[in-house]
């Protein structure tokens, strides 16, 4: 049989349907023991970007609750999804953490809402 050449295998794919290439593909996949999957070498540099930026999960705490109690137990009360008097009993109890294992950006979000309720807060 003659060997042929890339642009000939390259002209005569361009007949197939994308199911003839799929199944082409999985044919060579099994025939040579190999993969057509892309390596992933972008996965390190990018754990080493997080690394930079700092912890991935950080703690909300209040520190003081401020002249708006109420206020500040109804943030607590919608963040947490507790009910009214454990979001009270929580509040009473600061400096108390509200929500932990969170992301850096969903912190800043739950600290901005007790912030404008009156709360003292702090991110750890």
């Amino acid at each position: 049989m003659a060997k042929l050449s890339i642009e000939e295998i390259v002209a005569s794919l361009k007949e197939y349907t994308v199911l003839e290439l799929n199944d082409l593909v999985k044919a060579v996949e099994q025939e040579f023991g190999v993969t057509a999957a892309a390596p992933v070498a972008a996965a390190p540099a990018a754990e080493e970007e997080e690394v930079k930026k700092g912890p991935s999960e950080v703690a909300l705490w209040i520190k003081s609750v401020g002249d708006s109690k109420v206020k500040v137990i109804k943030a607590v009360q919608a963040i947490t999804g507790l009910g009214l008097m454990d979001a009270k009993k929580l509040v009473d109890g600061a400096p108390v953490a509200v929500k932990e294992h969170i992301s850096q950006t969903e912190a800043e979000e739950h600290k901005k809402a007790l912030v404008e309720a009156g709360a003292e807060v702090e991110i750890k």
